[in-house]
């Protein structure tokens, strides 16, 4: 078979080849290979050209593994011997020492300089620049005017090949990114919990732009999603909802993002500032409810006592009102740590605190308090209950007691221990009165305790009840 046949052959064996698939990644391969194999060459090396940062992309090798490269080499277009012939839009060949050449451009995960000769050529479709690619042999050689000219007409037929693989890929790309606002879209309508649709819209964007990390960040500082690692490019979205920046989108990959990319994070973060906006709107719902019944109960409460206070005889009007104030604060301290908490849980040390200062502001002048308070969480219900009897056996002890009073809190095994003692004369028999009334009732109905009065250099106060 006379040389013009067998490039014939060559020629249609590799057209048939790269037309075999659309795949872009293996649409080169199959060049880098089917080149290598057509001119007997050591190796072959396919760039791409990208308009957009005016480069030509290392894509596909036949001698050197893409994956092994730290990154992926660039060339401009009139740089290195590659470059120089894309920007010529004609070959270039040098049979010997090639990386002599002054054209010649190193890099450092590239061995192009083990190769003595080089045939470069120009990807052209349509006369417009489509990329680049070479073959190299170890041993000298001239590539005869023939191979220089098979070469190039395998350029021109699979520069077509690479187009139609290059829409597959953005066809498929533009599937995947609606595949991925779709996810998106689901997971911020059917989920009812902020941190649930915004774990799985970072989730999404790690795939869907194949970064490396991402996160959403609020824009109070308070809240933040991150998932995977940081890299050397970032691109960050703001999440705006009606003109309000409420946080961004924050993307990290080894490789820069495209305008395509970018465009998509964009969706995304809309989508993100939606589900922000969606949750709060639902949590706010949620507080409102919650608040309601809060407040619902502590009206109650307090109707309760006005009734138990107006039952009572021979009672100061003056004093009443002031005990009813004093109440009510003491359940308007637990309501406001609910709120501030955002929780069902109360810190008792904090709310004892509250309480004292209140309490002593208003009947202990001249006197001290002072606190030992072990760290005890209590139910927002419960926290009710003890607020009201730490108010009530507080304000008795500055009425009656001496000038200083000690208020202790701590945990003993499953219970807790509520102690207020004063250093005053103490009491003969059974206090009674409408206060200690309802302390009694609170211990024993709400708390499920014990309440005993030990009168020993003083008076001591100890409430005992379950922890759970």
């Amino acid at each position: 078979m006379d040389a013009s046949a067998r490039h014939l052959r060559v020629l249609t064996e590799t057209i048939e080849a790269v037309n075999s698939t659309l795949d872009l990644e293996e649409v080169l391969a199959l060049v880098a290979s089917k080149v290598s194999e057509a001119l007997d060459a050591d190796a072959c090396f396919v760039y791409l050209y990208d308009q957009r940062t005016d480069e030509l992309i290392l894509r596909a090798t036949h001698g050197t593994s893409v994956e092994e490269m730290t990154r992926r080499p660039r060339l401009r277009p009139g740089e290195g011997i590659t470059g120089t012939a894309a920007l010529q839009r004609e070959p270039i060949m040098l049979p010997s020492q090639a990386h002599l050449d002054p054209r010649f451009k190193r890099f450092s995960n590239l061995p192009e300089d083990e190769y003595e000769s080089i045939l470069a050529v120009p990807v052209l479709a349509r006369d417009t620049l489509a990329g680049a690619l070479n073959v190299r042999t170890r041993r000298a050689r001239a590539f005869s005017q023939e191979e220089m000219e098979l070469l190039v007409a395998i350029a021109a037929q699979v520069a077509h090949s690479i187009e139609h693989a290059r829409l597959y890929a953005e066809a498929q790309r533009r599937v995947g990114e609606l595949e991925a606002l779709a996810r998106i879209s689901e997971a911020v309508s059917e989920s009812l919990y902020l941190e649930e649709s915004l774990v799985e819209i970072v989730k999404t964007t790690i795939d869907a732009v194949k970064a490396s990390g991402a996160s959403i960040v609020l824009e109070d500082g308070k809240a933040s999603w991150p998932q995977g690692v940081e890299a050397a490019h970032e691109a960050r979205l703001p999440l705006r909802w009606k003109g309000r920046r409420l946080g961004e989108l924050v993307c990290h990959r080894e490789t820069p993002f495209t305008d395509e990319e970018e465009a998509l994070l964009a969706s995304i973060a809309h989508h993100a500032a939606v589900a922000v906006e969606h949750g709060r709107a639902v949590m706010l719902g949620v507080l409102a409810q919650e608040v309601h019944h809060r407040v619902k109960n502590n009206l109650q409460t307090v109707a309760s006592l006005l009734r138990i206070q107006s039952r009572a005889t021979d009672v100061d009007p003056r004093r009443a009102l002031s005990d009813s104030v004093n109440r009510i604060l003491a359940i308007a301290a637990v309501h406001e740590l609910l709120t501030e908490r955002r929780d069902d849980v109360v810190d008792l040390a904090d709310l004892i605190e509250r309480l004292r200062a209140t309490i002593v502001q208003g009947v202990g002048a001249g006197k001290t308090v002072e606190t030992r308070l072990e760290q005890v969480s209590l139910a927002g219900h419960t926290a009710t209950a003890l607020a009201l009897v730490v108010s009530e056996l507080l304000q008795n002890a500055l009425e009656h007691g001496g000038s200083g009073v000690v208020v202790e809190l701590a945990r003993r095994g499953d219970e807790i221990v509520l102690a207020v003692a004063d250093d005053g004369p103490g009491m003969d028999g059974d206090r009674a009165g409408t206060g200690l009334s309802i302390v009694r009732a609170l211990v024993r109905d709400e708390l499920r305790g014990d309440l005993v009065f030990v009168s020993e250099r003083g008076l001591r106060a100890e409430v005992t009840f379950p922890a759970g």
